[in-house]
């Protein structure tokens, strides 16, 4: 569902600078790569070509000097779905150039309570993503411009209390 006549493809397809993407669910293993989830839980080793479509998207944009970034909030002990996203999703995404960010609130209070997941394109547009209670990806509304100040706020809340990837996983990946 949208708000406007652009779609998160659209913003996808034209932003000129930076992707953000808050991310704040555990689990998102029933809106894509259910087969290469399972295939993960099994032990299988990661496919060559996993995600080899999300990560030639992703170098269309940083080759141009795009950027590129997302925060995942999460609490440790990783759920199951969260070691597949980290480990095999991650790695293989900054092959393309994305940039991963984690704010671990196992011990903190989460400073984005009840903030959604969403995408933040070039400060000016937001499309929120819905999802139902299982992780199952429902649909993105774009949001009007004048939602645009708030999403910045917690855009900016969320990488001031994030740390870079590759650190958070030294300490805690497993």
């Amino acid at each position: 569902m949208t708000t406007s006549f652009r779609t998160l493809g659209d913003l996808f397809d034209t932003f000129e600078r930076e992707a953000f993407r808050l991310e704040t669910l555990d689990d998102y293993s029933r809106s894509e790569s259910v087969d290469a989830y399972q295939a993960f839980l099994a032990g299988e080793p990661q496919p060559d070509d996993y995600n080899a479509g999300w990560v030639k998207e992703l170098r269309s944009h940083t080759e141009k000097g795009k950027r590129v970034y997302r925060v995942h909030i999460l609490s440790r002990p990783l759920t199951d779905y969260l070691r597949f996203e980290l480990g095999w999703g991650y790695h293989k995404n900054v092959s393309g150039g994305e940039e991963f960010f984690i704010l671990d609130i196992t011990d903190i209070p989460n400073p984005l309570e009840n903030v959604p997941d969403f995408w933040f394109f070039d400060s000016e547009s937001v499309a929120v993503m819905n999802y139902d209670g299982g992780g199952k990806y429902l649909g993105s509304e774009v949001l009007p411009p004048e939602r645009t100040a708030e999403f910045r706020r917690y855009r900016d809340a969320a990488l001031a209390h994030a740390e870079p990837f590759t650190e958070w996983w030294a300490k805690y990946g497993t």
